[in-house]
């Protein structure tokens, strides 16, 4: 397999007019002033299917054969890849067949079908899904679509670079997701080309989970290297193993790749909602999560890719729920008080004398950490951040408490 040129990626966008929307470039106040220098955000999460996948599917499905086309497409996916291809197949005039696993989100697996897939649950996990494509695959003969490893694929995620530079034609700077490295790889091919054009260069930050970081790895190792992830809200880009083309083509042509944490993501979620009133699943965060981190350097005008919008609510609410504790916004904190009539009351009070606000109360005779004569309370507090719920505690602590903050 081949790295796209700048004539592919730019026959690909051609292709994908009017079927991939060009999505909006909106400018971040909040993060320009932390970052020091302009920043955008590409919206991806805006795009039809709710993220960047159709560009690839579309792109590769759409140069296949008669006889292929005839055989329909098979993918294996939990998210975005599963929608993107329904969507692209559908457009086409193809049957498509999407395994996934057994635990798949509702929202992604009633979309999925709603774009015109067949689905087929198999397995606990997605390894399973895909052992169980590669079968349909060999049965059926028809095709298989994989999420990144391919240069059909890579080349229609390229299209994004082209119409970042249309947007932003200064941009200095571009960070970006990184799971299997389709989309990077394709971004930085069409960046570098274009750039080399205009004589001059565009620095690529790529952004991994620190909990499902191949790449750097991988890099260390000079090949593709099999990693063992952790459990990470990032879920779009765990991927244990980096493409063998992608990964040749962000060794290249991506300069640096750095990485978040489940806490940085979940306040960069919470950002995007209340700044930038978007909604955007934890991988198409971590972009804007290397920023709010400082992992970012202030070159110029920079744009973060926001890569994806597809979050099933309850699993939003949770996110949610982590960021605000993460910016300290929400604090939990358990206090021995006690075993007398009015006590929750003087908690009650020193909290609104702070102006913060107590949103749950859980109270017991029966905690062993007090003692006998002492109820055990955790309190859910509200506040505006560090320097608040700081104030809060210490006024707690004033008036003779010892709060354990949870």
């Amino acid at each position: 397999m081949s790295a796209p040129d700048l004539a592919g990626i730019e026959s690909a966008r051609e292709r994908l007019r009017g079927i991939a929307q060009e999505t909006p470039m909106e400018r971040s106040r909040y993060l320009s002033g932390m970052l020091g220098a302009e920043v955008f955000l590409k919206c991806e999460n805006l795009q039809r299917t709710g993220a960047y996948k159709i560009r690839g599917a579309y792109n590769m499905l759409s140069k296949l054969s008669p006889e292929q086309r005839e055989r329909g497409v098979v993918a294996a996916s939990a998210g975005n890849h599963a929608q993107g291809v329904a969507f692209a197949a559908t457009e086409l005039g193809m049957r498509s067949t999407i395994f996934m696993p057994l635990g798949v989100a509702l929202p992604k697996l009633q979309a999925t079908r709603d774009y015109g897939a067949s689905i087929e649950l198999r397995g606990q996990d997605f390894q399973s899904a895909l052992a169980a494509a590669v079968e349909h695959v060999e049965r059926t003969g028809a095709t298989f679509v994989p999420p990144y490893d391919h240069p059909d694929i890579i080349e229609g995620q390229g299209t994004l670079g082209l119409e970042i530079l249309d947007q932003v034609p200064d941009v200095a700077t571009v960070v970006v997701p990184i799971g299997g490295g389709g989309l990077a790889a394709g971004l930085a091919a069409a960046l570098r080309a274009r750039a080399a054009q205009q004589g001059r260069t565009i620095r690529i930050v790529g952004v991994q989970a620190e909990r499902a970081a191949a790449y750097p790895a991988s890099l260390t190792a000079g090949e593709p290297t099999t990693i063992r992830t952790e459990p990470t809200i990032a879920d779009g880009i765990a991927v244990a193993r980096p493409g063998a083309l992608p990964f040749e083509i962000i060794r290249d042509a991506v300069d640096e790749i750095v990485t978040v944490s489940d806490d940085d993501i979940a306040r960069a979620l919470i950002v995007l909602l209340e700044r930038a009133k978007l909604v955007v699943e934890p991988a198409g965060a971590v972009a804007t999560a290397a920023i709010m981190r400082g992992l970012v350097r202030a070159d110029g005008p920079t744009v973060a890719v926001v890569s994806g919008g597809n979050i099933d609510p309850l699993f939003m609410e949770r996110v949610i729920g982590r960021g605000l504790a993460a910016s300290q916004r929400y604090l939990k904190v358990r206090l021995a008080l006690p075993d007398r009539p009015g006590q929750l009351a003087i908690i009650a009070q020193i909290v609104s004398d702070e102006q913060a606000n107590v949103v749950e109360v859980l109270h017991t005779q029966h905690d062993a950490w007090t003692s006998i004569t002492d109820v055990s309370i955790d309190i859910s507090v509200t506040t505006r951040g560090p320097e608040h719920a700081e104030r809060v505690l210490d006024a707690l602590r004033r008036a003779g408490y010892e709060p354990i903050v949870l």
